[in-house]
């Protein structure tokens, strides 16, 4: 092959052999081949667009937001997540066990060694709270929660939910990355990964905790671990401003200067790339850089309550003290959900005073669930509600759950210790059929019995109402897929709505 020297002097003919001409040709072909590996990970630049809503935003379809199809057919297609942090008894809330009240404070025989974490066990003890069925399911809802017990017919409650670990970090990352091993990508990080969003100016994830502090493992129970770093999880703080120093001052900087800093940004950052390819991390940072500046439009109006109705404020419990922390938290994520938001996490109870901010009955079983019963009762009773009337509850799953639930024997004869063997969790709307009950832990409520369904099982449920198999929901990451639910999982049928399994 005869080519021009560029650096030849003479500007003379020169031949070229076979092994310069390969050599020369991978240069560009390790140039195609980023480029592909980027497009893969959804990590390409793109342009700028100005709508609130829609996918037609920065990145379009190479944009690590934009939305994807799912494997087949979705019953739902955005997730509302509220997790009870400390461990909420599922024996003082939804699961009534006459045994307790026949055996109270008598030894607990029969179900082999009880291990307990911060020792102290005492004998059996009845629950302080009074239990009644309601609805045409028959549900079985404590004293504490007046306020949901008038939806159980639009729930499903899986009494015979588990774990492994009586851990509080442990059991947090278990139940929000599938697994006790801290750098696993959250369920959200999974969602976001596998469907993308529908609007490209406000976080795919976002994560509301509560007021008062963080959550056992922060950041670690919204992170991305091996996924690409664009799909951790945003958090908005639940009171004050939810977004910090979003609007920069007009005395710093003008949209169009900043515009025109994100531009330059951008190319040096390009250029990063191309020296050190597959650095996720920079991607990310791109990424979060030209969502902040979208943002800018979009999130102020988003978070604004100001323009809810009063009805609606008095339907979420934002008049009432006890209420209005995590009202403020469930009205704002169905306006998220609305603008299209694929996974919201919403967090009652802060890694602080524990047996105060959180639910973590180890003093009083009484005082504390009483406690926080009540700040969330209303709240997520006004969530279905709204969204139920609103035509997104079909659309929307909302899943209650905790880190484990806690022991059938009392701790210093009024507190209870930390229990993974049975726990009861509930999911609504998103084509989950209402009304259902099932599995049931044994007769104390020690360990599941009838139906165990793990966190592998609750999860692949969850990616499975959203039309994903969570079998093939993979990333390749040291020598193998990894997946969210690792090698294990199973649909439960009453909810799928898919054969059980033999």
């Amino acid at each position: 092959m005869n080519e021009l020297n560029p650096s030849s002097k003479s500007k003379k003919p020169r031949f070229v052999s076979r092994r310069d001409f390969w050599m020369e040709a991978g240069m560009g072909i390790g140039g195609l081949a980023l480029v592909d590996l980027l497009s893969r990970d959804q990590l390409l630049a793109a342009e700028s667009g100005t709508a609130c809503m829609g996918s037609s935003g920065p990145g379009g379809a190479e944009s690590p937001y934009a939305p994807k199809a799912p494997h087949f057919k979705a019953k739902a297609n955005a997730v509302i997540s509220l997790f009870m942090c400390g461990g909420l008894s599922h024996i003082d809330t939804f699961q009534y066990k006459p045994a307790l009240i026949k055996y109270n404070r008598t030894p607990l025989e029969g179900h082999g060694d009880i291990i307990v974490r911060q020792g102290n066990p005492g004998p059996l003890m009845m629950s302080p709270f009074k239990f009644k069925q309601y609805g045409q399911s028959g549900a079985w809802v404590s004293e504490i929660f007046p306020h949901l017990s008038t939806i159980v017919d639009d729930l499903a409650f899986i009494h015979s939910a588990k774990g492994t670990s009586n851990d509080h970090t442990l059991s947090h990352l278990e139940w929000n990355t599938g697994s006790i091993l801290v750098g696993q990508p959250s369920v959200g990080s999974w969602i976001t990964y596998g469907l993308g969003t529908v609007n490209q100016n406000l976080p795919s994830y976002v994560v509301l905790y509560d007021g008062r502090g963080g959550p056992y493992g922060g950041p670690q129970n919204w992170a991305s671990g091996y996924l690409p770093a664009a799909y951790q999880g945003t958090v908005f703080r639940s009171t004050g401003d939810p977004v910090l120093d979003l609007m920069p001052s007009s005395e710093y900087t003008s949209l169009e200067r900043e515009r025109a800093r994100l531009d330059q940004l951008a190319k040096i950052n390009e250029e990063h790339a191309e020296r050190y390819p597959g650095a996720s991390e920079l991607s990310a940072r791109i990424a979060s850089y030209e969502l902040a500046y979208r943002m800018q439009g979009c999130a102020p109006e988003a978070v604004d309550l100001a323009s809810e109705s009063d009805e609606t404020k008095q339907l979420y419990g934002l008049n009432e003290p006890a209420t209005e922390a995590f009202g403020k938290q469930c009205l704002l994520a169905r306006r998220l959900v609305e603008r299209g938001v694929r996974f919201i996490q919403l967090i009652s109870g802060a890694y602080v005073n524990t047996n105060v901010t959180a639910w973590d009955a180890h003093d009083s079983i009484d005082s504390n669930h009483r406690q926080h019963a009540k700040e969330v009762d209303k709240p997520i009773t006004g969530l279905i509600t709204d969204l139920k009337r609103r035509g997104l509850l079909d659309s929307t799953l909302v899943e209650f759950h905790s880190e484990f639930g806690r022991m059938p024997i009392s701790q210093r004869g009024v507190g209870r210790d930390h229990n993974p063997g049975a726990m009861t969790i509930f999911m609504a709307g998103g084509g989950v059929p209402g009304g259902l009950n099932i599995g049931t832990s044994d007769d104390v409520g020690l360990n599941a019995e009838e139906q165990p369904v793990p966190v592998h099982d609750a999860h692949a449920t969850v990616l499975h109402m959203l039309g994903l198999d969570h079998k093939r929901l993979t990333y390749y990451f040291n020598g193998r897929n990894m997946r969210l639910t690792d090698v294990a999982g199973e649909l439960v049928p009453q909810i799928t709505g898919t054969p059980k399994k033999a």
